[in-house]
């Protein structure tokens, strides 16, 4: 009964998550819900023409097998034949369209409300912080997104709606065989409470092996994923096998989890058709004893086990479907969990729009960590760069540069202390509003399987192609664009595998370009570059970075000495600032580093010669 109660709670919470979105369905919901009832009228009635036949045609038995109707009392065997055939056949034909036009409508609505659910997953699956993010696997969210949605929409309509069809029955005919003879009424009934116990039980059993089934899933498509994603790194360091190795392990655990779902199901399905038959058995017996003492007609029995026969059918439905009920409940549990998860960055009430900033920058004492526990990823960091004028920062991996960048586009919330644009803290800031005011050029120049003119145009809605144009010559893009098969229009691959990395970064400039935003960020959009895509990067960056505020996380110090301020972060602390020529005056880390540094392709080819 605990895990029973566990699924039907699991099953009500899902129902009230997606309220509204079944609220607008409501009217085509009542209207196939009335189909079913006039199905299930259809069924109390389809019987009724056999006994007819059985007593006033086959045997002669008027005294008995009088239907109370006197036109249909009146007719003779022959016409009474007749009618009772096409009765059949009407009975039947409105049953089926009944049953169409519920299934459709039921369909329709279910779909509708699981569409809009997916919607709402993405949605807010996207809005989520990096701090989800970076625990989550992107292989399980998408089994979430696309797997369990999919067997909810699945199960509702080839298990829900049949189920609620057949209740409906179930309840008319047991009123049904009550009037008829209640005696043999109680008979039948006697077997039902022997159901409950196994569908509890298996029912239990079945949800939470499913749950697990559904876990080892999202690991599967999770393992598959990486393994895919990074298919160019397998390759080069001959993980083929090894890779192959835990995703076989995977798979088989996979496996095993359904394998046992199914055997499960199959045990309770049994189980019920023996129950089944057994009750039919005591009712034939019984009913055949009061036929041979005249209590009761055979027509009344052929009726009577015609209606037992029925009635049993949700209790075979129940049992077949269980499986996927289980299972639906554990996908429903799913979604409703990862719904659930709190959005940590998100709009405060009264938020304002933030309108077009001038781009002044400020961060005030910001302290944060990842990760309740962990090391903080910044101590007391504060920035106050003006319109216009260009930051970099610099300092060892780890050190807290991308942080901060990522502060100021409110990609994370500080713990302690404030970012501020324009003087107004970015919290008191409309998210789409400020973000609207930032550009940004990462490390990894991420790329859609669209047009390049959709790539560029992801950056501001709405651009017009001379904005996408002057964008992509701001870049330096525009030469190489045009001398695409397609120009413009053509389609890149995932991730723009078909550009080299100097197209893909520059693609990734105009698309900062076209955003026209008062503040640039910088991160590392060099790296992995060569001397000439490095140049060609170089110099767009500066033609993007032109009269606006800069904010540029950079390796390469000589990317770095001619900003206006520059700040040196070890261990997320600011442990130096100032300018290029006051930082090696003051011989600290930055200085050392600087000594380090490799010396520029340009200046080693000129000292060669």
């Amino acid at each position: 009964m605990k895990r029973t109660g566990q699924a039907l709670r699991a099953l009500a919470r899902t129902v009230r998550r997606f309220w509204p979105h079944v609220r607008p369905q409501r009217g085509l919901i009542a209207v196939s819900t009335l189909a079913i009832f006039f199905e299930a009228a259809m069924r109390l009635l389809e019987p009724w023409p056999l006994k007819f036949v059985l007593d006033r045609v086959i045997v002669d038995t008027p005294a008995d097998g009088r239907s109370g109707i006197a036109w249909l009392d009146g007719l003779s065997p022959g016409s009474l034949l007749a009618v009772c055939a096409g009765a059949v056949f009407v009975f039947a034909l409105l049953r089926a369209g009944f049953a169409y036009g519920s299934t459709v409508g039921l369909a329709l609505a279910g779909n509708r409300v699981l569409t809009g659910v997916r919607g709402d997953v993405f949605s807010h699956v996207q809005r989520l912080s990096l701090r989800y993010h970076a625990r989550a696997r992107h292989g399980d969210l998408l089994t979430r997104l696309t797997a369990d949605i999919g067997r909810l929409q699945e199960v509702a309509v080839t298990a829900a709606m049949p189920l609620a069809a057949n209740v409906i029955t179930l309840v008319g005919m047991i009123g049904v065989m009550l009037w008829l003879n209640w005696q043999l009424a109680l008979v039948a009934l006697a077997v039902f409470p022997l159901f409950s116990p196994g569908l509890v039980r298996r029912g239990g059993s079945i949800r939470t092996v499913s749950r697990r089934a559904r876990q080892r899933d999202g690991e599967l498509a999770a393992s598959a994923g990486e393994a895919l994603g990074a298919v160019r790194v397998v390759q080069a360091l001959g993980l083929e096998e090894r890779l192959e190795r835990v995703f076989a392990g995977r798979n088989a655990a996979s496996l095993k989890e359904g394998v046992q779902a199914k055997r499960l199901a199959a045990g309770l399905e049994r189980r019920v058709d023996v129950l089944v038959g057994a009750g039919t058995a005591i009712v034939l017996f019984a009913g055949a004893r009061q036929v041979q003492r005249g209590a009761i007609t055979p027509g009344d029995l052929v009726v009577f086990l015609l209606y037992l026969k029925t009635a049993f059918k949700p209790m075979r439905d129940l049992a077949k479907y269980t499986g996927r009920l289980a299972r639906a409940a554990a996908s429903g549990e799913r979604i409703v969990e990862l719904l659930d998860v709190k959005t940590e960055v998100r709009d405060r009430p009264g938020a304002a729009d933030a309108g077009r900033l001038r781009g002044g920058v400020r961060l005030r004492g910001v302290h944060l960590r990842y990760e309740a526990g962990a090391l903080p990823a910044l101590c007391g960091v504060s920035l106050d760069a003006e319109p216009g004028m260009r930051v970099g920062l610099a300092g060892p991996s780890g050190s807290g540069k991308s942080t901060i960048l990522s502060l100021v586009s409110r990609l994370y919330d500080p713990d302690a202390g404030s970012v501020e644009l324009d003087g107004c803290d970015a919290r008191d800031l409309t998210l789409a509003s400020l973000r609207r005011n930032v550009a940004v050029v990462l490390q990894e120049s991420v790329l859609f399987g669209v047009s390049v003119r959709e790539n560029i145009a992801y950056g501001a809605e709405g651009a017009s192609d001379a904005e996408i144009e002057h964008a992509a010559r701001i870049a330096g893009a525009h030469d190489f664009v045009t001398a695409l098969p397609g120009g413009y229009d053509a389609v890149l691959g995932e991730r723009g595998a078909t550009l080299s990395g100097g197209q893909r970064q520059r693609l990734a400039i105009a698309r900062a370009a076209v955003r026209d935003a008062p503040v640039v960020l910088l991160d590392e959009p060099t790296t992995g570059l060569d001397g000439a895509a490095e140049r060609h990067v170089l110099d767009a960056l500066d033609r993007l970075s032109a009269g606006r505020t800069v904010i540029h996380a950079a390796h390469d110090l000589e990317q770095l000495r001619d900003a206006d301020l520059i700040l040196w972060l070890v261990g997320g602390v600011v442990a130096e600032r100032g300018t290029h020529a006051e930082l090696l005056a003051r011989g600290g880390g930055y200085a050392e580093a600087w000594a380090r540094r490799e010396p520029p392709v340009a200046l080693a080819a000129e000292g060669a010669r």
